[in-house]
């Protein structure tokens, strides 16, 4: 079993899918955006809060030319430095601490993507219940031994990894104490498009790490986190913001509130959908057998008359004899005087 909680929170196949809702950058600079977009997130039925820790500092250096500047016409982010980018899109430290607490108050979870030692350190001093692990940083092996030494669970997202560096990050994520693990599959292009979701990845890597598996989404709507569900993933992540229209560095590939309560409740229904392999009638479906189809006498017979196509059929409902006796009844005798809309039996047949 590869089953455990996150504070209270059972995540596994046994429990309805873990809904993370990333708040990213999407709160534009505004504690008071923030904050929204937490009561937001928990009003739509989120289990859990994410933020990422950063500095612009942290993440890069202040330069903005060559490979410091983005220049791919295609990235949401064009025209900008990292580290502008990293400066516009932080979340300030100061406001991890009334974010969380009302995550708390509203019922939520709340935790953290830390970058480097120094975010680490700062959410070990807010007791977070567990780490992210973005795709970017899924090779680097010193901060995943840092967070996994603390012992918490950890969630990492395995974008652009191959099986030989998954192999690499687990192994190191184990061997510095990591005993709670989830392995998201992960598209690291914004928006990820269905097509290049590979969401059959999923059971595979469970089978190949034996730990939890899930999906960080990245694609529009809902789909690709219900087909991930039906796949076997334990955990959804997927960012949030208030308002796409209002802007911010993640908020186009965000869902909105809306979208949001439709994912909690269309993965909750994948989940039950999945089941278990049966085949026969289910206790819901016993009252259904009636409106099966079963033999009856379409018109009135007398006794000793022979049964024919002209007064026996299949119909419903589902009282009389199966259909696949009715060649074997063709040609025999009523054994007493029928009514039409009587359902056959042997009892009646002579």
């Amino acid at each position: 079993m590869t089953s455990f909680k996150i504070g209270s929170r059972s995540i596994g196949a046994d429990t309805a899918p873990f809904i993370i809702a990333e708040m990213s950058g999407n709160h534009n600079q505004s504690l008071e955006v923030a904050l929204q977009i937490v009561e937001a997130a928990a009003k739509a039925g989120a289990h859990a809060l994410k933020l990422q820790t950063y500095t612009a500092d942290t993440m890069t250096l202040d330069l903005d030319r060559g490979e410091f500047f983005i220049k791919d016409p295609n990235s949401l982010w064009a025209g900008s430095s990292l580290y502008a980018l990293y400066e516009k899109a932080h979340t300030p430290w100061e406001w991890h601490a009334p974010i969380f607490a009302r995550a708390k108050a509203l019922g939520m979870l709340a935790f953290s993507t830390p970058f480097d030692d120094s975010s680490v350190d700062f959410l070990e001093s807010l007791d977070v219940p567990a780490y992210k692990i973005a795709s970017f940083e899924n090779t680097d092996l010193p901060l995943i031994r840092r967070v996994a030494s603390t012992g918490k669970p950890l969630i990492i997202s395995t974008g652009m990894a191959s099986i030989a560096e998954l192999d690499e990050t687990v192994r190191a994520a184990r061997a510095a104490g990591c005993k709670d693990l989830v392995l998201l599959k992960c598209t690291s292009t914004y928006p990820a498009s269905p097509e290049n979701s590979h969401v059959r990845t999923i059971p595979h890597l469970r089978d190949l790490f034996g730990c939890e598996v899930g999906l960080s989404d990245h694609s529009m709507g809902v789909g690709v986190s219900v087909a991930a569900v039906a796949l076997g993933a334990t955990v959804i992540e997927k960012h949030f913001t208030l308002d796409r229209a209002a802007g911010g560095v993640d908020a186009s590939f965000s869902l909105e509130p809306a979208e949001m309560a439709s994912l909690v409740i269309e993965t909750e229904r994948a989940w039950q959908a999945m089941g278990h392999v049966h085949y026969g009638v289910t206790e819901a479906e016993r009252p259904s057998l009636a409106y099966r189809r079963s033999l009856y006498v379409t018109r009135d017979m007398v006794a000793g008359e022979v049964f024919s196509a002209d007064n026996l059929r299949a119909i419903r409902p589902g009282f009389g004899l199966a259909p696949k006796h009715r060649d074997a009844l063709i040609g025999r005798c009523a054994g007493q005087a029928l009514k039409r809309g009587t359902p056959l039996d042997w009892s009646l047949v002579e």
